[in-house]
């Protein structure tokens, strides 16, 4: 159900969280918007950003409520600027996959279709290192992709063996999360592949 306000404005009125978050667009969205413009340097970005920081807040409601203009934008910001840092890495992901690409020869190159879901693979692991502590991401990197021994990683690192081999379980234990995520999502609906 909804009613309308004095200015003819929809507001919802089942739901405070909802409520909260139409109050927060209205007072906000235009601030934030243009903060994101000026930080990204570009309006289809912030347009986007800003539309996901308050569908985020539908998603996830606020903790709390927000006592002060400056609180709530403080939250919106703090938000926001997460976004732009997942925006930055992913674009750096895609920029070295494009690279890579461009150093193989043509008759290499991967079909569009497998293009994709390399870049999505390296999307959901390059999210998983961030959630990492940075030594644990650097180790698994080392031991992973450069294929350096425990005892090469350790000295890199200035950690013993032992911990090197804790930051790569810790590493693997984020795949094998990755992986059986993706295999629940391929048994719900295995069109979604």
């Amino acid at each position: 159900m909804c009613s309308t306000d004095s200015s003819k404005d929809i507001v919802p009125t089942a739901d405070s969280a909802m409520q909260q978050v139409y109050f927060l667009y209205s007072d906000h969205h235009d601030w934030l918007y243009s903060w994101l413009r000026h930080r990204l340097g570009n309006a289809a970005d912030a347009a986007d950003l800003a539309h996901d920081t308050f569908l985020r807040l539908i998603i996830k409601p606020a903790p709390r409520g927000f006592a002060n203009f400056g609180e709530a934008r403080a939250y919106l910001r703090t938000m926001a600027q997460g976004m732009c840092i997942n925006l930055w890495h992913r674009r750096e992901i895609e920029q070295a996959w494009l690279d890579t690409l461009a150093a193989w020869p043509e008759t290499y190159a991967p079909s569009p279709e497998r293009q994709a879901m390399v870049l999505e693979a390296l999307h959901e692991i390059g999210t998983m290192l961030l959630d990492l502590s940075p030594k644990a991401a650097r180790a698994f990197l080392m031991a992973a992709a450069c294929q350096m021994t425990d005892k090469e990683v350790a000295e890199a690192l200035g950690v013993s063996s032992r911990m090197v081999r804790k930051y790569v379980a810790q590493a693997m234990l984020r795949c094998m999360q990755l992986q059986a995520r993706q295999t629940v999502v391929e048994s719900l609906d295995p069109g979604m592949t």
